[in-house]
């Protein structure tokens, strides 16, 4: 099975859904966004008292959506790959408007947010993995669902935004943490300064 028949499949099964169900994957699309984006803002809120590292955790979940989002721009205008709610022959109408033409459909820019905010939530407070993970995967999923994306622009999606948030850890806990130290203890001046 194909990337375009799975998509015909998961808008037939939106179609054959509830009203109630359609309507809360729409909200979902971006609500997980939201969800994620506040459950983000909390763990800084958590960690600003804490030690330094927590706090440059907490400090690198939006560098790396921010990240990740531009990627992801910069991924879709290279591939330019038609919205599957106009390119599909004989699949359901998606259950809210399709995007206009030019603004494409690979990969998924909700699915890669949703990706980065959960990957950086778990480095910054491992106790909201229970809600951002899950949070993050049917966020993706809800793209589909309504219609707007093929299955491979969200699962590309979700790997870049979990690539990206894994790597910004990976090379900026560091520098950061260093940052978070310095802006403590009234070092800033020399940090500004040299």
């Amino acid at each position: 099975m194909n990337s375009t028949d799975l998509y015909r499949d998961i808008t037939d099964l939106a179609h054959d859904s509830p009203d109630w169900i359609r309507t809360l994957a729409d909200l979902g699309t971006s609500g997980g966004l939201l969800l994620l984006m506040a459950v983000a803002v909390l763990g800084w809120w958590r960690s600003r008292r804490g030690e330094a590292r927590a706090v440059a955790l907490a400090v690198l979940v939006p560098v790396a959506t921010i990240a990740a989002y531009a990627l992801s721009e910069i991924v879709k205008s290279l591939v330019n790959e038609e919205r599957p709610c106009r390119a599909v022959a004989g699949a359901a109408a998606s259950i809210v408007p399709c995007p206009p033409e030019g603004d494409w459909s690979f990969p998924s820019n909700h699915s890669t947010l949703a990706a980065a905010l959960a990957v950086g939530i778990v480095f910054a407070w491992r106790a909201a993995l229970w809600l951002a993970l899950p949070v993050a995967l049917l966020t993706g999923f809800s793209r589909v669902f309504v219609g707007v994306h093929y299955p491979h622009d969200v699962l590309v999606g979700l790997g870049l935004g979990t690539l990206v948030a894994a790597l910004c850890v990976a090379l900026l806990t560091g520098p950061v943490t260093n940052l978070v130290l310095r802006m403590r203890s009234g070092r800033w001046r020399i940090l500004v300064s040299a």
